[in-house]
């Protein structure tokens, strides 16, 4: 099913965002690895987050995880540091994803996993018990996420970890986001340079409250950008000094136009301040790679050319981001080129749009919500295929846009 997107006019608007999914599932897995599980607060209530919780409570030997590639990475660690036996799995395309460089580096920990069908992917055969634990060197420009499943169970290694990293690390907010975590719940994590010591500690069982969604937010900074008319939206829930490293988008969109002012309320409003913009934006992503699809789109939009560099994960995220960008834009008139499988530009060339453009999804959430602003700069608004797949980090995405005002039609 497609699902029409019509703009509205005069954006004003309070939206109550998702709660931070990255959290989520780190906090998820912190409390299962105390001595004594504590409450949790308004966690997401995402498809990835939903898919955590329930692997953490099932007795089930073979565990789903569908789409969830975070669910996939942190439960392969954590079920191999418990005991017992799991067959881990999911979609396609999670069976597509990659998982041999953190596989390798729980084995040299003395983790037991089998790969059940084609070497270095899913589906995995867990057989999990206490690891010896030790050193191990991984490769930092691959995945965070391997790199905070380490750490995260780390405390309950014999000797605890002494992880070497090499190359450049992408991502690192997100594991900046793990170690902040982990010093909440009480684990003492050493850091020089790019080596991290956990030595063997026990978990600090704390209740914990998950703050609203950066990721989430980003989408209103692309509406607030995209709007022709007056715009005001109110999110509630964000805080300036977050840890999520997803709100360097706050100062992004500072370049297009858009005003953060953090309230006494704890609200976060958006007002646009002016209609220039810049002559041309560049910016190295690999901090921020969930942030690509919304920036290229917001640039394309707005008339902008870009460079966006730092996008080699892109390629093993649900889809492959750096073609599926570049196929739907291209359908909208835009024609980007690649560079070495990291960078994506934009210098204005231009083609035949097509006149009744159908936004392809490609299972990807991001893909979804990063087009459906698109209808602020199109007549006729912007089809988007299978919309449902924004449930996977944000649910309620087409509610809160008809909130503000827009048309959604299947």
């Amino acid at each position: 099913m497609d699902l029409t997107v019509k703009a509205s006019n005069n954006i004003c608007a309070t939206i109550f965002l998702p709660a931070s999914k990255s959290i989520s599932n780190r906090v998820a897995i912190l409390n299962a690895l105390s001595p004594v599980p504590q409450p949790l607060y308004n966690l997401s209530d995402s498809d990835d987050t939903a898919v955590m919780l329930d692997a953490l409570c099932t007795d089930r030997e073979t565990v789903d995880l569908r789409a969830a590639g975070t669910a996939m990475r942190f439960l392969t660690a954590y079920f191999a540091s418990r005991p017992g036996q799991r067959t881990l799995t999911g979609t396609d395309r999670m069976r597509n994803r990659p998982v041999r460089a953190l596989v390798d580096a729980l084995r040299t920990l003395g983790a037991e996993i089998d790969y059940m069908e084609k070497e270095g992917f899913p589906p995995l055969k867990v057989t999990g018990r206490r690891l010896p634990g030790g050193e191990v060197t991984l490769d930092a420009g691959v995945s965070s996420q391997y790199i905070s499943a380490l750490l995260m169970i780390a405390p309950s290694m014999t000797r605890g970890i002494c992880l070497h990293l090499t190359g450049t690390l992408v991502s690192e907010p997100y594991l900046r986001l793990t170690v902040a975590l982990m010093r909440q719940f009480g684990i003492i994590v050493e850091e020089e340079r790019q080596t991290f010591t956990v030595r063997p500690q026990t978990v600090r069982p704390i209740p914990f409250t998950v703050e609203a969604d950066w990721s989430a937010a980003s989408y209103w900074y692309e509406v607030a950008a995209l709007s022709q008319t007056p715009v005001e939206i109110e999110l509630p829930g964000l805080l300036p000094d977050s840890l999520q490293g997803d709100a360097t988008i706050a100062s992004l969109f500072r370049s297009f136009g858009i005003h953060t002012d953090f309230t006494s309320e704890g609200r976060v409003r958006l007002t646009r301040r002016g209609m220039a913009l810049p002559n041309r934006f560049d910016y190295d992503c690999v901090r921020i790679p969930d942030m690509a699809q919304t920036l290229a789109v917001t640039c394309a939009m707005l008339h902008v050319p870009f460079r966006l560099s730092g996008l080699q994960s892109l390629r093993i995220k649900e889809t492959d981001r750096l073609k599926a960008l570049q196929t739907e834009l291209r359908k909208l008139g835009v024609v980007l080129t690649e560079h070495d499988g990291k960078v994506l530009e934009w210098d204005g060339n231009r083609c035949d749009a097509e006149p009744e453009p159908v936004i392809a999804t490609y299972d990807d959430h991001r893909m979804a919500m990063a087009f459906a602003p698109v209808s602020l700069r199109r007549k006729g608004g912007i089809s988007i295929a299978n919309p449902e797949v924004v449930s996977k980090s944000y649910p309620r995405f087409w509610d809160d846009l008809q909130t503000a005002g827009f048309q959604t039609n299947p």
